[in-house]
């Protein structure tokens, strides 16, 4: 009787230490499993996960678009006063709903060619006005219009899973031809996608065609999305900083008074790509830049949580899910003697003309496919190795306690 109560403790404390031990090996081979399925699915070609969401994002995408409205123009013509502006909007419009042309895999160079199609589609219940509305602004040509964005050229990651979507030329370029050394470099993905297995301590960097160069973001937070934890990489204001704090923006600092010599930060010149006019890019409302620059100027609100940049992305498979690019666009307007409308002046301004925000979020029907087939999946391996390693270990240490105050007991 003694015999068959040890032995059956001895045999229950067998069976928890073996479940806690498979338990164990499960957490390596799990994460093997896991990596193995990634790499396979996060490749940019027909079949996979990552091909499908590539190709036609499913996402809806909005471009939207607030005006600085000049209340004061005679005023600051006449008499050099401060520009007194009034932002309206949002003039809200969805854009990226066309699926990538062209597609073309090169097998030599594993990478995959495309165009981008630009759309852009009105949205009046998203928008305060109309198409037609008016506003005082400076005569500058800003478009919305129906052309190609590339030609692209990206890794499509079946040789090194690492170089996913990270794009290899732009226009059949890797610099942009505007800017010498280094500040022409196209570096980074188009942002929808990164490398997978993302760690906090990762730069993301990524390039944006419409202001002709490339930014990073760095890890801001861990939050929730749609019941799928993401990463939080925002574009910190190193970004738009000086020269003096991060030589990577000297070639954006090519007026020298304004500036004070490169010195003041906050605005990147990127006049050269757009047919030399005096543009300058932001933050919108100046946010994290130079007092200096926005002195001039009233009526501006800058706001850390309506107006910075930031991607939220899934750190296992390298999926943007959302994500909020925000920037202002600026001319610098100077006294002209040959031009009536500037003789007046007697200071230099930095002229904020508009900002855009635009957003992208996973919708609830993809959100509930990825938590099935990605994050979902992952969780329950990982309840199922802490229920082995917990249930076995505790069942190995009550069933050995037993046992040893049995045999304690059959002694005395």
């Amino acid at each position: 009787m003694g015999c068959d109560r040890n032995c059956g403790l001895i045999a229950g404390a067998v069976i928890g230490a073996l479940m806690a031990v498979f338990g164990g090996i499960l957490m390596p081979v799990g994460d093997m499993l896991i990596e193995k399925t990634v790499k396979k699915e996060a490749v940019l070609e027909e079949g996979t996960i990552a091909f499908k969401s590539w190709v036609k994002t499913g996402t809806e995408v909005y471009r939207q678009v607030w005006i600085f409205d000049v209340q004061n123009p005679e005023e600051v013509a006449v008499n050099s006063s401060k520009i007194k502006v009034k932002q309206r909007g949002p003039y809200t419009y969805r854009v990226r709903y066309l699926a990538k042309e062209n597609i073309t895999q090169d097998s030599e160079t594993h990478t995959v060619s495309f165009l981008q199609p630009n759309g852009a589609i009105f949205e009046p219940s998203l928008s305060v006005g109309t198409e037609n509305d008016t506003f005082t602004v400076l005569n500058l040509a800003v478009a919305y219009h129906n052309t190609a964005d590339g030609v692209y050229k990206v890794f499509n990651g079946k040789d090194d899973i690492s170089k996913v979507a990270i794009i290899d030329t732009y226009k059949g370029k890797k610099h942009l031809s505007y800017w010498p050394n280094y500040c022409d470099m196209i570096n980074g993905t188009d942002g929808a996608s990164f490398p997978p297995f993302i760690e906090k301590t990762r730069v993301l960097q990524f390039f944006s065609s419409d202001i002709c160069r490339s930014f990073y973001a760095v890890f801001g937070a861990e939050i929730n999305l749609k019941g799928i934890p993401v990463y939080r990489f925002i574009l910190p204001s190193l970004a738009f900083a000086s020269p003096l704090q991060n030589p990577d923006n000297h070639c954006f600092c090519t007026e020298k008074i304004i500036s004070k010599n490169c010195t003041l930060y906050g605005v990147l010149d990127i006049g050269k790509c757009k047919d030399g006019k005096p543009v300058y890019i932001s933050l919108p409302h100046f946010l994290h830049a130079s007092p200096e620059i926005a002195e001039p100027v009233e009526g501006l609100s800058p706001n850390e949580e309506e107006h910075s940049t930031y991607l939220d992305v899934e750190p296992i498979t390298g999926f943007t899910l959302q994500f909020a690019k925000r920037l202002q666009i600026n001319v610098l307007v100077k006294p002209g003697k040959s031009i009536g409308a500037l003789k007046g002046l007697k200071q230099n301004y930095m002229v904020p003309v508009l900002w855009l925000n635009e957003t992208g979020t996973i919708g609830d029907e993809k959100a509930e496919m990825f938590r099935n087939q990605v994050t979902g999946k992952i969780e329950l391996l990982g309840l199922v190795e802490m229920i082995l390693i917990s249930v076995g270990a505790v069942m190995f240490t009550a069933f050995m306690i037993s046992y040893c105050a049995c045999r304690l007991k059959s002694v005395e």
